[in-house]
């Protein structure tokens, strides 16, 4: 998955947890829960349908990589076949 997949994706769970979130302002090094104020409950909700929607098991001890774009993307692109899934 690339940079441009991913972001997008990201960007359809985020409107869907938040709607009226200013997705397209997020570089990729922005903390996803501080610029959008997100709670645990709304990352978790993140995590969740990103796991469904990537086709992919995250575990808690990744939870701390998936903060920002960019460590969205890093992780997705370290998931042995997830190209094939998406």
């Amino acid at each position: 998955m690339d940079d441009i997949a991913t972001r997008q994706l990201v960007g359809e769970i985020l409107l869907d947890i938040m709607p009226d979130a200013d997705i397209a302002t997020l570089s990729p090094d922005t903390d996803l829960r501080a610029a959008l104020e997100l709670d645990f409950l709304d990352v978790l909700e993140m995590i969740e349908k990103l796991s469904q929607r990537a086709g992919c098991r995250i575990d808690e001890d990744d939870y701390e990589q998936l903060q920002t774009l960019g460590g969205i993307t890093r992780f997705l692109s370290g998931q042995p076949g997830l190209n094939a899934r998406v």
